[in-house]
């Protein structure tokens, strides 16, 4: 039952109330359904709506993206142990070779292609520092790929607060969390 679900909503008693809402990184479509519908009140009666970053903002995009990258002059094959940079690189060419088995008819039909779609996620990888490429490859899965083309939650929201005219802003910048993922050893990734 709706009523019944954990809504991860959590109200701060004033006039006008306040809202914080726990997001996930998930295609918005996983778990729309069993976001309860306080939540969703919550969010469409709010007028000033702030997210973890600002996922609509082409220097957020951009800022991440460097962030990510080793310093100048530095690859992945530098710094990686060699038995690990080759099964990695093995490792992308399978899954370059089996992502057009794993693209939807709809995706297809939406003008997404696996060749397109590979380079948009691994592009690059070889100058990426060693906890992103991680990431990256946990992300490079045959249901992740069949969900790609579809916002996750957190730009969903953020799209759906710029298309009602919301104001939006950002409790986080990049570099704060850039900049502790950066810090991790390599022993720690």
């Amino acid at each position: 039952q709706q009523n019944e679900l954990n809504s991860f909503l959590w109200t701060i008693k004033r006039d006008p109330p306040s809202y914080f809402f726990g997001t996930i990184h998930v295609p918005y479509t996983r778990v729309w359904d069993f976001i309860p519908e306080n939540s969703k009140r919550a969010f469409q009666q709010s007028h000033i709506v702030y997210f973890e970053l600002d996922l609509t903002d082409p220097y957020t995009i951009s800022a991440l993206t460097s962030c990510q990258l080793l310093p100048q002059g530095k690859n992945l094959q530098d710094v990686l142990p060699r038995d690990i940079y080759h099964r990695l690189k093995r490792h992308l060419e399978y899954v370059k070779l089996m992502m057009p088995s794993w693209m939807t008819p709809d995706q297809r039909g939406k003008g997404l292609y696996a060749d397109y779609l590979f380079n948009a996620i691994a592009g690059n990888w070889e100058r990426k520092r060693p906890v992103w490429v991680m990431l990256m490859v946990n992300s490079l899965t045959e249901v992740d790929i069949k969900s790609r083309g579809v916002p996750v939650l957190d730009l969903f929201l953020a799209q759906e607060a710029e298309r009602l005219r919301k104001q939006t802003g950002a409790v986080e910048k990049v570099e704060e969390q850039c900049h502790p993922l950066n810090g991790l050893n390599f022993s720690q990734v």
